[in-house]
């Protein structure tokens, strides 16, 4: 999907599904194609990647029709910037809490190459003389790159109304660690309150016509908030699902191996 169809999914309440991926072999793109993905998460938050190899990734993945949406390290909107000149389509800003941070963050993403008080005085709804046709230039400029902020704390539920109703915002993410955390449930994510909260995010989040989801690695509840209106489907992550299936079959492989041992002790001993 471009970044247009994307933006256009989100706020129509249609799903979009992607995974995260942190690998950045050459072969990588070879093994992700062909999975129905519509979207490649890449998170520069918590993972080690430099901006060589996260321009060659988003590229790269554009180039396959996989539009990456890459997570800066934090709300700033030079680092979404510079994500973008790296190749891009949109860009998830971690643990945003206030309406001003997400204005200069769609400022960056949706306006650029507009900038200091010009940029601030369009993003307060004025119209500097003769700003038109720039304005213009960096809305046609700008109309395939998607802007999406985390929701992970308390104060970002409590101002999560006036958020929602920033011009220019496509999505908002969960973050249900950082969330939980906040709401003294840490990773208690079948906690009745959690489930509720997320439940309010879901539910203002569609009412504005603004895309939402959530990345957590439970297909039950997956499944749940999906059917409760999530639309930005995050699902698993390369690093995760090789975990989780090695442990299961490593497991498994112990237990064989414990039998064999034990049967060929058994043979000595007779």
């Amino acid at each position: 999907m471009t970044g247009r169809e994307i933006c256009e999914a989100l706020h129509s309440g249609h799903e979009i599904f992607g995974t995260l991926l942190i690998a950045n072999s050459p072969f990588w793109p070879t093994v992700v194609k062909g999975m129905g993905l519509d979207f490649v998460f890449i998170d520069t938050e918590h993972i080690a990647l430099n901006r060589s190899d996260l321009s060659w990734m988003c590229r790269t993945y554009s180039a396959m029709n996989l539009s990456p949406l890459v997570r800066i390290p934090s709300p700033d909107p030079n680092q979404a910037t510079m994500a973008l000149d790296g190749g891009a389509v949109g860009v998830i800003a971690p643990y945003v809490e206030t309406v001003e941070q997400v204005k200069a963050l769609v400022g960056a993403i949706k306006y650029r190459p507009l900038k200091g008080q010009v940029l601030q005085a369009v993003l307060a709804g004025q119209s500097p003389e003769g700003i038109e046709p720039t304005l213009d230039y960096a809305q046609k400029r700008c109309e395939d790159n998607v802007a999406i902020v985390n929701i992970e704390s308390m104060p970002a539920m409590r101002y999560l109304d006036e958020i929602l109703k920033v011009k220019g915002l496509d999505a908002v993410l969960i973050g249900p660690h950082d969330l939980s955390c906040s709401m003294g449930l840490s990773e208690q994510y079948d906690h009745p309150t959690f489930v509720a909260a997320v439940d309010e995010i879901i539910d203002k989040a569609r009412a504005a016509g603004v895309g939402v989801g959530i990345h957590i690695m439970d297909m039950e509840a997956e499944s749940y908030w999906i059917k409760r209106g999530l639309n930005l489907v995050i699902h698993g992550g390369d690093g995760m699902i090789f975990r989780k299936y090695m442990q299961q079959e490593i497991a498994q492989l112990r237990k064989v191996a414990g039998r064999q041992v034990q049967s060929s002790s058994t043979a000595v001993v007779v």
